[in-house]
């Protein structure tokens, strides 16, 4: 699987971003796929997933959660990251991941990575 992240960029504090990262392989729908990101100096950090079964489950990191969306249109082997009420600490270049594994808040558990797009927030 290869992944492309795309829809980065500049925006104010209170702002809104999407996300988006493009899937190729045959069996996206099999796929667990998740959102990191990861701020200089610091570590990758788990911000959202989504699993691939039929209720297609979703999981948020406590910092984002009532602020971000993430959702999946398997018919075009793409994730989204909706990004509200962004604030500074948001800033960092946001990563996609996928994996056949279930859910993992770990960078670890996911074997394919896109290459990042980076989101900033000024105050």
């Amino acid at each position: 699987v290869q992944l492309q992240a795309s829809g980065g960029g500049v925006v104010q504090a209170g702002g809104s971003l999407r996300l988006s990262c493009r899937a190729s392989g045959r069996t996206f729908s099999s796929y667990t796929l998740a959102w990191f990101r990861q701020a200089p100096g610091k570590e990758r950090d788990f911000v959202a997933a989504i699993h691939w079964n039929s209720g297609y489950s979703t999981y948020y990191a406590s910092s984002v959660k009532g602020r971000f969306t993430i959702s999946r249109d398997n018919a075009n082997n793409t994730v989204y990251l909706q990004m509200n009420s962004l604030k500074p600490e948001d800033t960092a270049v946001y990563y996609c991941a996928a994996d056949t594994s279930y859910v993992n808040r770990s960078p670890s558990g996911y074997e394919y990575w896109g290459q990042g797009t980076l989101v900033t927030v000024s105050s």
